[in-house]
Parts: C-alpha cells; sequence; structure tokens
C-alpha cells in the first residue's frame, strides 16, 4: 500500500502550483489536508553566517509554507472543511546554539501559525502544529552540503568552538540518542490531528520537546539560557 506523491520544492513557486494542480486534478478539486513538513538546516554560528543564506533558508522553510497554505485555504473554504498542519519543532520553542538559522525560521513559523490558528477560528478549517524533537532523519547530513557552501568556519573567530563541537556532530558517525524516535512518532500525532474532531492547537512528539515546552514556561530567560549552553 502507498500513495502517489507529485514533487514539490517549497523554494520554486512553479513546482509549488504544479503539485496542487496535479493533486486537485486527482481528486476533483477537493483537498482535505495540508501537511507542510519539508525543511533544511544552515548549521554555524550566526555572525559567520550570510545573510544570503537566512534568505534562501526563510525562503524553503517559510516563504514557501505560506504560498502553499495560501493557495489551499480557498479550496479548503469552498469545500466547508479542510486541516492544515504544519510541523515545527522544538527548536521552534527554545533556541539552540549553532541552529540559528533553522530556530529562526521555526520560530517564524510558530508565529505564523497561531496567527494562522486564530484568524481561521470564524471558519470550518483547523490550524495545528506538530512540534518534534529529536526524529531520525537525514537533516543533519543533508545539512553538511549547505554548511561547507556558507559557512567560512576556518576565518571565524569561533574556529576552535568549530573544531571542538560543531564538526564532530556533522562529520562523525552519529552517536546513539536516547531520546530519538523514529518518524513514526510523528505520524501518530499527525494522524490525530487529521482524525480528532477538535484537534489540539499543537501536539509534542518526544521527551525533550515536553521537557523544553515546560521549562520555558516556568525558568526565567536567563536560566533556560544556561541551562541550554551547557546542554550543547
Amino acid at each position: 500500500m502507498g500513495f502517489d506523491s507529485p514533487r514539490l520544492d517549497y523554494s520554486d513557486p512553479a513546482s509549488i502550483d504544479a503539485a496542487l494542480a496535479e493533486v486537485l486534478e486527482a481528486t476533483g478539486g477537493t483537498l482535505d489536508a495540508l501537511y507542510n513538513n519539508g525543511a533544511f538546516a544552515v548549521p554555524g554560528a550566526l555572525e559567520d553566517l550570510p545573510t544570503g543564506a537566512l534568505r534562501e533558508i526563510f525562503e524553503a522553510n517559510v516563504f514557501g509554507w505560506h504560498d502553499l497554505t495560501r493557495k489551499v485555504i480557498p479550496v479548503m473554504r469552498a469545500q466547508g472543511h479542510g486541516r492544515i498542519v504544519n510541523c515545527s519543532s522544538v527548536l521552534g520553542l527554545v533556541p539552540m546554539p549553532w541552529r540559528g538559522a533553522y530556530v529562526s525560521t521555526k520560530f517564524a513559523l510558530e508565529g505564523l501559525t497561531d496567527v494562522l490558528r486564530i484568524e481561521m477560528s470564524d471558519t470550518p478549517i483547523k490550524v495545528i502544529l506538530i512540534e518534534p524533537g529529536p526524529i531520525t532523519s537525514r537533516i543533519r547530513a543533508n545539512s553538511v552540503p549547505h554548511f561547507e557552501r556558507w559557512i567560512d568556519w576556518r576565518a571565524s573567530p569561533r574556529a576552535a568552538q568549530y573544531e571542538a563541537s560543531l564538526l564532530p556532530r556533522l562529520y562523525a558517525a552519529p552517536k546513539e540518542d536516547r531520546f530519538e524516535l523514529p518518524a513514526s512518532a510523528v505520524t501518530a500525532k499527525l494522524v490525530k490531528a487529521l482524525e480528532h474532531p477538535r484537534p489540539a492547537p499543537r501536539y509534542y512528539v518526544t521527551t525533550p520537546t515536553y521537557l523544553m515546552g515546560t521549562l520555558r514556561r516556568l525558568l526565567p530567560t536567563r536560566a533556560l539560557d544556561l541551562l541550554i549552553a551547557r546542554a550543547r
């Protein structure tokens, strides 16, 4: 059992239009749900991150999602129902060093989704966030070409920190993470978001997300900063 998947590149508006048109043609013009999930990372210290890299990651991780969502909403309005589910991250709740580009896109996504949920509350369209922590995927390996393209770490005042911290994470064999869950853990929450008659505004996945979601409400900012800095 499987499904057909049209090509969709969030950084390519033409592919967004083509993919949506292909789906609507296959369904007779209806669409029950949209699940936005594609994203990538550009690891590196923010002081070393060129603004062009930030523009590029926002194009794929935020602007493309917004473009597709806006095109889907009229379809859902016309049919009288629909669900829009955006996959955020624990890094949409709390920051982490070396991940500033990715974190900034997920913080932006959290804001966009929260506002959209409130604005759509007078319609039959439900808007939901899923916020995973460590999930088995290739996002770290896939981030290496972006790091090599954009970050001149050898010229950075943090070169020694790169060698001690970030480079081993990017290039060494991944260490076992006791909190990491398979992608099926996200799928289980996605099914709830799609099928529950009154879906929650957000669904946490993995222990770190529950922990950080709680700590950001309980701890002063300085205390949370110190905790995150020690854990990196």
